[in-house]
């Protein structure tokens, strides 16, 4: 299967309040409360820069990527790279991106995006925020693809409320997995970090995936 390519796609749903019913549209246009939360003010691109991770972090020792539009810092798995050029072409709705790559430096199957919403959402919210944000994103990421959720919990992320989902994805060329965890990184900002591995990733990319999303911090 094919790696999804989101810097060069139209621009997926960010996490929010749950659309209301809308006419029938094409696939690629988001609804309508959905749409107001990728209108993130022009010249806010991310600035990423390098550290080393410590603590419970289970990618400790690692590099790190700060995105400072999100407000986040993830760490690097072995085996997967951060281009700081790229993040500058991802598309409005994501400010950093980190990719698995082979021996060869060609990317595969495992892609970690992170960005930050338009608006804030209410931490009584956040669960169904997350499930509508991670469905949206894989009906763009996976077009006419069934999506079952396999997993919804509330957590805490650097102390901040948090909720993930994760999907599965079913498909003729084999299964994709998608985990979303959306954070309430302070009082006017939510932020999330979205996980994708395909059936051309490695064995380890989903473990990895969860070690990213898992040793998030709040910067």
């Amino acid at each position: 299967m094919t790696r999804p390519t989101p810097a060069t796609r139209p621009r997926p749903p960010a996490p929010g309040p749950p659309p209301r019913p809308a006419p029938a549209r094409s696939r690629w246009r988001p609804a309508a409360g959905l749409l107001a939360l990728l209108l993130v003010a022009a010249g806010t691109a991310a600035a990423v820069r390098w550290d080393h991770g410590g603590g419970d972090d289970p990618l400790a020792g690692r590099p790190r990527v700060t995105d400072g539009r999100a407000g986040l810092s993830y760490g690097v798995p072995d085996g997967w790279r951060h281009d700081t050029a790229e993040d500058g072409q991802l598309i409005g709705a994501f400010s950093s991106r980190i990719s698995e790559v082979t021996a060869g430096s060609a990317e595969t199957g495992g892609t970690v995006l992170a960005g930050r919403a338009g608006q804030t959402v209410p931490r009584a919210g956040l669960g169904r925020a997350t499930e509508s944000a991670a469905r949206s994103n894989a009906e763009f990421f996976f077009p006419d693809r069934p999506a079952t959720l396999a997993e919804s919990h509330a957590t805490v992320l650097d102390g901040r409320p948090a909720h993930t989902a994760v999907l599965r994805i079913d498909g003729a060329d084999g299964p994709a997995r998608l985990r979303m965890t959306v954070v309430t990184v302070d009082g006017e900002r939510t932020s999330f970090l979205l996980g994708i591995t395909t059936g051309t990733a490695g064995p380890a990319a989903a473990g990895d995936v969860e070690a990213v999303l898992d040793g998030a911090t709040v910067d």
